[in-house]
């Protein structure tokens, strides 16, 4: 009975330019919801592929995902400032997307962003707070690790760069295998 379920293949026009060593896990149809189409969403085992980009959001690049039944929006990570050890991001703009027939994607989406989250913390720091996370990147040993400050936190500040260095490094200890 499965076999008569399964979901179309990909058609070669919406195909996105894969790596050699990526594949399709699944797929969706961005639409208007009046029939129209507004491209595709294809989720490979390297990131997600979304209209209008050229590139592969990589799983580790969602800061998140949240599927509503029929629209799923996509917060990428917008790089900020690059530090000794990690990279401090902030929220990107999000995508909306109307998918009428989702098929398998926002499952593949919510498995692959979360897999991805090796470690996360949220932390206070001078006038502020915010969230360290360790991601596991497609295709790269180690982890890579990242801060997001909560709204009105000063991130500039020196006594926030020092105290967010301190408890990266804090992390990155408490996670490192026993043998490395």
């Amino acid at each position: 009975m499965a076999l008569f379920n399964r979901r179309p293949k990909l058609p070669s026009a919406d195909r996105p330019p894969l790596a050699a060593d990526e594949r399709v896990l699944a797929w969706a149809a961005a639409g208007t919801g009046e029939g129209g189409n507004d491209g595709v969403l294809v989720a490979s085992n390297r990131g997600l592929w979304l209209p209008g980009r050229v590139d592969r959001l990589g799983w580790h690049d969602i800061l998140k995902a949240v599927w509503s039944g029929r629209e799923l929006t996509v917060t990428p990570a917008e790089p900020v400032a690059e530090r000794d050890g990690y990279l401090v991001v902030a929220d990107g703009l999000p995508g909306t997307y109307l998918l009428v027939d989702p098929g398998d994607l926002p499952h593949q989406v919510r498995a692959r962003v979360t897999g991805s989250v090796a470690y996360t913390s949220h932390h206070e720091v001078p006038g502020g707070s915010g969230r360290i996370a360790a991601r596991r990147v497609a295709g790269v040993d180690g982890l890579t690790w990242t801060v997001r400050y909560d709204p009105g936190t000063p991130a500039d500040d020196e006594a926030v760069a020092a105290e967010t260095a301190r408890l990266v490094a804090a992390a990155r200890a408490a996670t490192a295998p026993a043998d490395a």
